[in-house]
């Protein structure tokens, strides 16, 4: 998915963090945590909006394009459970800080990148380091609060989350406007050196870490699985079917299914625990986050870039075009939260993502002589109404379907999960983002139109879930 929204079980490997000495300014350890996760939401949700930019300035292609999406997403995807792991083992603020001034590094070398080649390594270089902030960054959040000061935490990280998330593209969009797409990146390095600065003064130092070996073998194999197949999709879609497509998608498939059969062998030492699959209700879940993410992060990285191209908009304006989907999920998942609660997750995820199809529907409104305020803000509202009965029910159910030994792993994977949907999505998008003039808004809204069945077939997989 697009890193322009928290994924739904972003919150909760927290609760599995064992707690270490109390800080004395427990804030700061919440500023320093949001600081640090925000570089994700932010670049994620800027770079979709600077896409049309970069491809002009670079001269670049559908493929080319896809791939400053998906250079980033595929190692946050493969290594964030990693990520987490690495933290138990080698200690989370030190994880924090190097992945934070990692991160950093590498958007000073996409701003300043004088090749489209240049700026793809410093990407990829980007979602390694975001799979080491992310998850120790809220280990550290469980890891100093408990009880009700712990859900106070993960609220204002979640809302913080999610404004960063709808007020990044319109920053991104307004730089871009007024200079370049290379100013957008240069907005992470002042948040990294906050975050910076207040993690190594105000949490806690680490304790002695576990002795658990990594999962590196798994980490390759997921890794260049994915990025295998990846590739593929993103070739074909963009230049068409060929035998190096066709074989790099076995090669790539066959990594995936060596990727398993390790992860069986080491049973819960493995960064993916297969025992978390023996419930029908996690594999509903799996498929249906698979599934609606993909469709949200396809939607990211669409909308901006046709209104742009196809409609004229400016950037900052594009960026505005999305404000309603985190503000909205923002507001409303506390309410759907109270709700499946008491009812359970079942019926919000079932009617959840019916409520997203019918949103993609009235995307394909958008079309030359559009209006804004009676075409495309009522499809974000509607897309933003049904994310938001799916969010919270999404992250309970979730934590319901596993053993408690397994919740840190279940929804630890389950926020991996909801980032290669998008990652997927946006490689399958070449044949959109190749189109110009007529055909391009034709493609959006055939895009449109496949995202809403896939929001039906995502509706569907909640029937396996018995809560």
């Amino acid at each position: 998915m697009s890193t322009a929204l928290p994924a739904p079980c972003d919150a909760d490997p927290i609760r599995s963090a064992e707690p270490f000495d109390v800080p004395t300014r427990p804030r700061l350890v919440i500023a320093t945590t949001i600081l640090a996760s925000s570089l994700a939401f932010i670049d994620g949700s800027v770079v979709n909006v600077g896409l049309p930019a970069i491809g002009a300035s670079f001269n670049a292609g559908a493929g080319d394009l896809q791939w400053v999406v998906n250079a980033y997403l595929l190692p946050l995807s493969a290594l964030l459970l990693l990520g987490g792991a690495a933290g138990d083992r080698y200690g989370r603020r030190r994880l924090l800080i190097i992945g934070t001034a990692l991160f950093a590094l590498a958007s000073l070398a996409c701003a300043v990148a004088p090749n489209l080649r240049w700026l793809l390594v410093a990407r990829f270089v980007q979602g390694i380091s975001a799979a080491m902030v992310m998850p120790n960054s809220l280990a550290i959040l469980g890891q100093t609060f408990s009880g009700e000061a712990k859900g106070r935490a993960i609220g204002i990280w979640a809302a913080t989350g999610a404004a960063a998330g709808a007020f990044g593209p319109v920053l991104g969009g307004w730089l871009i406007d007024i200079g370049s797409w290379r100013f957008a990146f240069l907005i992470n390095l002042p948040i990294a050196a906050a975050a910076i600065g207040l993690a190594s003064l105000y949490v806690p130092a680490d304790r002695e870490g576990n002795e658990v070996p990594l999962d590196g073998t798994g980490a390759i194999l997921v890794t260049a699985g994915l990025g295998l197949a990846t590739w593929a999709l993103t070739e074909s879609t963009s230049r068409g079917w060929s035998l190096v497509a066709l074989g790099t998608l076995a090669a790539g498939v066959l990594l995936l299914v060596a990727f398993v059969f390790v992860e069986k062998r080491l049973g819960d030492k493995a960064m993916m625990p297969l025992a978390l699959f023996g419930s029908s209700s996690f594999v509903g879940l799996t498929l249906l986050t698979l599934l609606l993410y993909g469709a949200l992060g396809g939607l990211f990285v669409l909308v901006p870039y046709v209104l742009i191209i196809a409609h004229g908009y400016s950037a900052v304006q594009a960026g505005a075009a999305l404000l309603p989907l985190p503000l909205i999920i923002a507001a409303a998942s506390p309410l759907i939260g109270s709700f499946a609660g008491r009812t359970g997750p079942r019926r919000p995820l079932i009617f959840g993502p019916i409520v997203v199809a019918i949103g993609f529907l009235l995307a394909l409104r958008i079309a030359p002589g559009h209006s804004f305020w009676t075409d495309v803000l009522p499809a974000m509202i509607v897309i933003a109404l049904g994310m938001a009965g799916a969010v919270a029910p999404l992250t309970t159910a979730v934590l319901m379907s596993v053993d408690a030994q397994h919740t840190g792993s279940a929804s630890g994977l389950n926020s991996a999960v909801a980032r290669t949907g998008g990652l997927i999505a946006t490689a399958l998008l070449g044949s959109v983002l190749a189109a110009t003039g007529p055909a391009l808004t034709t493609a959006f809204g055939v895009a449109m139109a496949i995202g809403a069945a896939i929001c039906i077939a995502s509706s569907a997989s909640a029937l396996l879930i018995d809560q």
